[in-house]
């Protein structure tokens, strides 16, 4: 009975032990697989951006499209995100710095029409800011935010290319030197 037992015991151990190689493997050839086609997956992002069905703030259907060939910063945002909200006054100022330099800033409304129009008749900002609905939410996994936080920040450079992601507030100072860089 006592071997029996021991004899289970070791079995077990061994394709435990054999699994978890084969997870380790599995999972490490995906990462590197997912390393090398980042720049594809950022890539159909942006493309994905340009063609994400937004609306203004008065509900009227925009396009991001007129943005092509320009660097720009993507601001995904809520109006009940407080983190969101209290970067703002920050991405304005930047916006105001960084627009001689022909660098756009956007906010993009993970939010309804209402909700959206509503907080921006209490608190301006110097940039356009348009309503993707919770649509936006897929939009900003497209560009790695696979946890679905907010505020998430996308900073891409004049010839489409994904220059930084940032999930949570920014930093104004990290933000100043990838935008000085561009």
């Amino acid at each position: 009975m006592n071997t029996r037992r021991i004899l289970a015991g070791a079995v077990v151990a061994i394709v435990a032990a054999g699994g978890g190689v084969l997870a380790n493997h599995w999972l490490n050839g995906d990462t590197e697989v997912a390393h090398a086609a980042q720049p594809t997956a950022h890539q159909s992002a942006v493309d994905q951006l340009w063609a994400a069905p937004v609306t203004n703030v008065d509900g009227k259907p925009q396009s991001l499209s007129m943005l092509k060939g320009h660097p720009i910063v993507v601001n995904f945002w809520a109006s009940w995100c407080g983190p969101c909200v209290e970067e703002m006054p920050a991405l304005s100022q930047l916006q105001r710095e960084y627009a001689k330099k022909g660098i756009q800033f956007v906010g993009l409304g993970v939010d309804s029409d209402k909700n959206v129009q509503a907080f921006l008749q209490k608190v301006k900002v110097a940039y356009p800011v348009y309503v993707t609905g919770f649509g936006g939410a897929d939009l900003a996994r497209a560009f790695g935010n696979n946890a679905g936080g907010l505020p998430f920040t996308v900073v891409i450079d004049a010839k489409g290319n994904v220059r930084s992601t940032k999930l949570g507030q920014i930093d104004p100072a990290v933000l100043r030197q990838t935008l000085d860089a561009l």
